[in-house]
Formats: C-alpha cells, structure tokens, sequence
C-alpha cells in the first residue's frame, strides 16, 4: 500500500515557477515509479512526466518537455515536479501516481496506475 500527498501548488503570474512536491508514505514508496498528471477543468487527465523508481529515467509530455523537470530523493520519500515558465494553459489539478509493481518501469498510461493522491491547484495567471 502507498499513500501520497501533493503539496507546493498555488497561483502564480505567467513565467513564473513552482515546485510540487508528491510526499509518500508506505514501506514500498522508494521502488515504485511514479508519474505525474494534470486535468484542467472540464478536460480528462493527461500525464505530464514520469520518473523511474530509482530515478535514472525520466520522461515528459511535450507540453512539459524543456520547462518541468521531475525527480526524487529516496531518502525523504518525496518525488519533485519543477515547473517553469508556467503559461495559463498549464492551470491544472496536478496529481502524483504510483503503479502496483515494484521496480518497474514508468508509463504515460493513466490506467497503469493504482495508487493516487489528492491533488494541487496550480492556477497560472496572465
């Protein structure tokens, strides 16, 4: 079981930066992967990055492609998501994800993972 908690979201003007923070919890959190996701209002969640459980791959949307950047420490079992330049486009629920398996591989897949946390408001104005 893992349990995960977002922080760091908030409201900002356009180019500016933040960083969300997904917390976990559980005696398994370090070997999971995990993936970070957005929905906007009125649209379906899509992912944004994701990075290995061990932290030696990432991947990102092309929308996050050159300014978010994901990582981890393990040692605090917290997993980061750096946005930069943010743009009113990116106002989302943010939401960390964790699969079931345990050091495996990230996915962009939504349906991959089971295991979610409660979200973060990040509202970009212009």
């Amino acid at each position: 079981q893992v349990q995960l908690l977002e922080s760091g979201g908030g409201s900002v003007q356009a180019g500016e930066s933040l960083r969300l923070s997904c917390a976990g919890s559980g005696p398994t959190f370090s070997s999971h992967a995990i993936g970070w996701f957005r929905q906007a209002p009125g649209k379906e969640r899509e992912f944004v990055a994701e990075i290995k459980w061990d932290g030696l791959r990432t991947y990102y949307s092309d929308s996050a492609k050159g300014r978010f950047t994901v990582s981890r420490n393990n040692s605090k079992n917290t997993v980061y998501l750096d946005v930069n330049s943010l743009k009113p486009e990116d106002t989302a629920v943010f939401y960390c994800a964790a699969p079931p398996e345990f050091r495996g591989y990230p996915s962009v897949l939504l349906d991959y993972y089971i295991y979610w946390g409660q979200g973060t408001q990040v509202t970009v104005f212009s």
